[in-house]
């Protein structure tokens, strides 16, 4: 395709521009004129003239008599009647403007009674919308089926060109009869590639990708346009900025247009920055411009710049006070700053100038979620859908609407079409999820989670939500490694709420498992909650005391050990035992017999009653030294814990507002009976 591009003679494609351009004009196809105009405006310095022949005005001046090509295709007969149709057209009077061509055979006046016909029977339905419910009412079907049978026995005949053929499509539309539809809309290209508005219509009936790329258009180069175009309105916004950036460089960079489409890709990525620098951009570029201005609204918006958006209101009311994005623009104003009534009364005048404006009836629906009016809510979105069925969001605030009415299947059937048509946006995927969650189908819900991080989550949230349901579910290690993975993320800092639930989780989780460095780390990062605050310090109070149970069993393994040494070292044979236990005897026998005897104890004692009180006295030594040093470490273990300053807040803490975990502290700490039984004076 970019190699086609690169090739392409611009002054041949100028004059096809303009060519179409006039072709365009005298139907009344104002939009596809507008369009092809600026077009041909983008290529200002693009010279059309060949050999020093004007070939471009040639056949815009009269040469010998002759008609020029504004003429082409009215019969001179028809002059009168076709210019005064004209007029009346271009004045909005269509049911006139037909009138006087009813009775005209040439193709441009004939199509011009058709079509002013068509306008006529539209104008009428969609001014009457604001009484009726539906937008495809009977009587519009019994209107449009009688132009069907007139436009059908046109192109049996053959008598309708490639315009007549694509307003036969546009009727065939109109009544949901969307694969002849776009066989016409093909045809009618074919015949006439530079009507623009054929590509537009055909654009929301193809729904793959490999559809649309298989279309053959005739090999002409307006089919680059129409595909840039159909990859926007598919939401495949990298392919349509490719696409664009190619035209840019095949000569189309000061085309307005293209760079607004590059605009709305950026918008429906959701690089806010990128599309509002670009919008700017066109606002020195054009600065009367209007179209679009309602999507750089919904950008400030998004972006919270309320200064701007006023600005941005006030000189589109100062261009044009009556246009229907003029009113988007106001009303997304009034809902910057929370005037939700006023939002909807701007939504209200925009849809009386434009019934078929999406944005207004979308926008709406938001005004209404925000009044927590969710009846009149829905009642937008359904005729957002029926304008464009493509627009994603309002099937997502059919689901959410549905959501709130505790409706969850109805608001999965609308989650679904709105996951299908954003498949890679993670909104829509958490949306289900969440839905799945309410309805337990919890495989489900975690597999639209996992996707939602695949394709990048951008609220961040699905990660929380993974984890929340593994909790839930009772798997903790799964949802430890989620809470993990979820508090690591950056964007985790913006919900604070969920970030020290993921912390305390966490924390306790540890705690569990016995690896205290890591629960404390967690547990200190919940400090800084005012909910998670008081838990987390009674966890941390909880690690303490474990650690000083691990403390004092160490140090009674210690004790008992050296103790097994000595009396190991003793009682090394029975020999032994038996010499020192006869010892021991002999010695209270001759303490007793000293005790009884009133006078002073004898100086001749022998040898062996020496040896027998030097031993006595060693032995007795060791048992005072063992005795005080048990005392000792256990006056530690007792008073250590209540010296401690933070366990001294800890308590404090525990006494004002944590009356009711002191049961659970004691029940985790059987194994430490002198300092538990501290602990719970303390926080009694």
């Amino acid at each position: 395709m970019e190699e086609d591009l690169f090739n392409m003679p611009l002054p041949e494609v100028k004059r096809e521009l303009r060519r179409g351009f006039i072709e365009c004009q005298k139907r009344g196809l104002i939009q596809s004129a507008k369009w092809l105009a600026e077009m041909s405006q983008g290529l200002s310095d693009i010279d059309c003239e060949v050999a020093g022949s004007n070939s471009c005005n040639q056949h815009m001046t009269y040469d010998g008599g002759e008609a020029c090509l504004f003429l082409e295709g009215i019969a001179v007969a028809e002059y009168d009647n076709y210019f005064l149709a004209k007029s009346y057209f271009d004045v909005r009077e269509y049911d006139r403007a037909a009138y006087f061509v009813r009775n005209c055979e040439s193709s441009v006046p004939r199509f011009l009674h058709i079509y002013a016909t068509y306008l006529a029977k539209e104008k009428k339905r969609l001014d009457s919308t604001t009484d009726r419910s539906n937008l495809n009412d009977t009587g519009h079907v019994r209107d449009m089926t009688d132009l069907l049978s007139t436009l059908r026995s046109e192109y049996s005949h053959g008598r309708l060109d490639g315009y007549g053929i694509y307003l036969y499509g546009v009727v065939l539309k109109s009544l949901n009869l969307n694969k002849v539809a776009i066989q016409m809309f093909i045809h009618a290209i074919r015949l006439s590639p530079m009507l623009w508005a054929a590509y537009v219509e055909l654009a929301p009936l193809i729904v793959e990708k490999e559809k649309m790329l298989s279309l053959n258009f005739g090999g002409h180069w307006m089919r680059h346009f129409f595909v840039a175009h159909t990859y926007i309105e598919m939401y495949l916004n990298d392919e349509g900025l490719k696409a664009y950036e190619d035209l840019q460089h095949a000569g189309f960079r000061k085309s307005v247009y293209v760079t607004s489409q590059m605009a709305l890709a950026y918008h429906n990525k959701r690089d806010v920055d990128r599309a509002i620098e670009i919008f700017q951009t066109l606002q020195e570029v054009d600065p009367y411009r209007l179209e679009n201005m309602d999507t750089y609204s919904n950008l400030l918006f998004v972006k919270e710049l309320k200064t701007e958006m006023a600005q941005l209101a006030h000189k589109a009311v100062s261009i044009n006070k009556y246009c229907p994005e003029t009113c988007c623009v106001v009303g997304n104003y009034y809902s910057i700053r929370s005037d939700h009534q006023m939002a909807i009364v701007y939504f209200q005048r925009a849809l009386k100038l434009n019934p078929k404006y999406l944005s207004a009836w979308t926008l709406m629906g938001h005004e209404f979620m925000e009044l927590k009016n969710t009846n009149a809510a829905i009642q937008s979105y359904r005729k957002a859908v029926e304008v464009n069925k493509r627009d994603y969001r309002a099937w997502y605030g059919l689901g959410q609407s549905y959501e709130i009415l505790k409706m969850n299947y109805y608001s999965l059937y609308y989650f679904k079409i709105a996951h299908q048509l954003r498949p890679y946006d993670s909104r829509m995927l958490v949306a289900l999820g969440e839905t799945y969650e309410k309805l337990e189908k919890f495989d489900n819900a975690i597999k639209c989670y996992w996707k939602a991080c695949d394709v990048g989550d951008i609220e961040g949230v699905a990660m929380w939500k993974l984890g929340g349901l593994h909790e839930r579910r009772g798997e903790k290690d799964d949802a430890a490694q989620c809470y993990i993975i979820f508090s690591d993320d950056e964007r985790a800092t913006t919900d604070k709420q969920n970030l020290y639930h993921s912390l305390m989780v966490l924390a306790t989780y540890f705690e569990e498992r016995g690896e205290f460095d890591k629960a404390s780390h967690y547990a200190y990062k919940c400090l800084e909650s005012d909910e998670k605050k008081s838990e987390a310090k009674a966890l941390l109070k909880t690690i303490e005391n474990k650690r000083s149970g691990q403390a004092i069993t160490s140090d009674s393994e210690v004790n008992n050990s050296s103790n097994a040494n000595v009396i190991a070292a003793d009682t090394s044979s029975d020999d032994d035992m038996e010499m020192e236990l006869s010892e021991y005897l002999c010695s209270d026998y001759v303490l007793a017999g000293q005790s009884n005897t009133k006078g002073p104890p004898k100086t001749t004692a022998t040898s062996a009653e020496s040896a027998t009180n030097s031993h006595l006295a060693s032995s007795t030594a060791e048992m005072s030294l063992n005795e005080s040093e048990m005392v000792a470490s256990n006056n530690a273990n007792e008073s250590g814990p209540s010296t401690s300053a933070a366990a001294a807040a800890a308590r404090s803490l525990l006494r004002q507002n944590e009356r009711s975990t002191a049961p659970t502290h004691l029940e985790s700490n059987d194994d430490e009976p002198h300092s538990m039984e501290i602990s719970s004076i303390s926080i009694d």
